[in-house]
């Protein structure tokens, strides 16, 4: 198997339901998400361009760029949670025909949450 991996971020808000603490109030981060596809063949010695994948995970990313992720209708009925974020943005990529196998959703350098299938 071969795997690449790209990099995307955004910058939004959210606030998390059902949760006690700092969280259950609107508050931003600065978000990194990092999009490993894999393959099993190589097409003329690559797996896929890096800038195709970079391309689509930026446009998922546009999505959730300075908005309250919460008012998107996806998180209408999922917690915006990082480990639905990672699984919004494994769905969305996959849709585009991508063989993703893992999103990491990071909030800050501490906090990773990740989405395989």
């Amino acid at each position: 198997m071969y795997e690449i991996k790209v990099t995307a971020k955004f910058a939004a808000a959210h606030n998390l339901r059902n949760y006690k603490g700092n969280c259950e109030n609107v508050h931003g981060h600065n978000w990194k998400v990092e999009v490993t596809a894999s393959f099993k063949q190589l097409k003329e010695g690559m797996a896929m361009d890096f800038r195709d994948l970079k391309r689509i995970s930026d446009e998922v990313a546009d999505e959730l760029d300075h908005i309250n992720i919460n008012e998107l209708p996806y998180f209408k009925t999922e917690n915006p949670t990082s480990e639905n974020v990672a699984r919004f943005f494994f769905e969305r990529i996959k849709d585009q025909g991508v063989p993703v196998t893992k999103v990491s959703v990071s909030e800050t350098d501490e906090y990773t949450a990740s989405y395989t299938k």
